[in-house]
């Protein structure tokens, strides 16, 4: 401490200790999560944890990681996903995208921190004609999409300092997806049948990781705006459009492709119901925190060129 003299002190003022807290990242082993764990928060830490630590349907186990890590920030990137199976596992698909949530709510108003949460367009039944707001009603058709819808509603209920991304047809260069599962049949199939009259947004999880950055970024800068808002790539096509697109862009690359022969959804049922119209209305993300992702087909290039890239290292290894 500096000498004091006419009761001020004296000699340089001590700067502030920087905010070592990490941003805590749910849901180690998800498509989001990979690019968001990858990809960081410049100098903010960050922890990702997995389901073996902390289990979204294990309260103890999220209190344990939350005591652990001290974190300032919240990013919810798990959930249950498998949409068919889902239809018959419904109290696990409730545990894990309702009741997780709400547990992880609970915890960050406890703790005082924000809680950034991803959601779904399966929370909509597709009927609408354009683009669904956020503010529209959400009716979903299938389990995935109610566990989905009540797990918004739980966190809305609990901590007010929340941002809700819903996105659509999510796809990386990581884990299950519609692109790799096109490129991998495509090796010993010459035809295969797609949807055509269902359509949506592609969006690039790398995409959605930039755009957590920058929210993340806006928030502990303290230029928070909460609430619900929809993140998708720019631009619509049907999943026959998206496979199309798949296989142009592969074989410019020399990868085998095959020929899309659409078909309509009647022709290819499954166990849950798809909404025919997932489009979400990006307008209000932009419009608060400066956000736009680029064209689902110049994100598609990349994460190809991703794909490719790891295909070669694998089998130069």
């Amino acid at each position: 401490m500096g000498l004091l003299t006419g009761g001020k002190p004296t000699g340089s003022p001590r700067s502030p200790k920087p905010d070592r807290r990490p941003v805590l990242i749910i849901g180690h082993n998800g498509q989001v999560a990979q690019a968001l764990d990858a990809r960081g928060f410049g100098a903010v830490p960050h922890v990702a944890l997995g389901r073996d630590v902390a289990d979204l349907t294990d309260v103890n186990a999220l209190a344990h990681a939350f005591s652990l890590h001290q974190p300032r920030l919240v990013v919810n990137a798990a959930a249950y996903t498998a949409v068919d199976k889902a239809e018959s596992e419904r109290d696990l698909a409730f545990a894990v995208n309702r009741d997780g949530p709400a547990h992880l709510a609970r915890l960050c108003a406890t703790a005082g921190i924000p809680l950034i949460h991803l959601s779904t367009d399966y929370v909509f039944d597709g009927n609408r004609c354009g683009a669904y707001v956020e503010d529209d009603p959400t009716t979903p058709i299938n389990v995935y999409g109610a566990s989905k819808a009540e797990g918004e509603a739980a966190i809305r209920a609990t901590l007010p300092a929340h941002v809700i991304l819903r996105t659509s047809w999510v796809y990386s260069s990581t884990g299950s997806n519609f692109v790799k599962t096109m490129l991998r049949l495509a090796e010993t199939r010459d035809r295969l049948t797609v949807v055509d009259d269902q359509c949506g947004s592609p969006t690039f999880a790398a995409d959605i990781a930039d755009a957590i950055a920058a929210i993340v970024e806006q928030i502990l800068g303290g230029r928070a705006e909460y609430g619900t808002f929809h993140l998708t790539g720019s631009g619509a096509t049907s999943w026959a459009g998206f496979a199309r697109e798949i296989f142009s862009r592969a074989a410019r690359h020399g990868v085998r492709s095959a020929e899309v022969v659409p078909i309509p959804t009647r022709d290819y049922p499954t166990p849950a119901k798809r909404p025919a119209n997932s489009l979400l209305d990006c307008r209000r993300i932009k419009r608060h925190y400066g956000i736009a992702l680029p064209t689902w087909q110049v994100s598609l290039e990349h994460c190809l060129d991703e794909i490719l890239c790891k295909s070669i290292e694998e089998q130069a290894s």
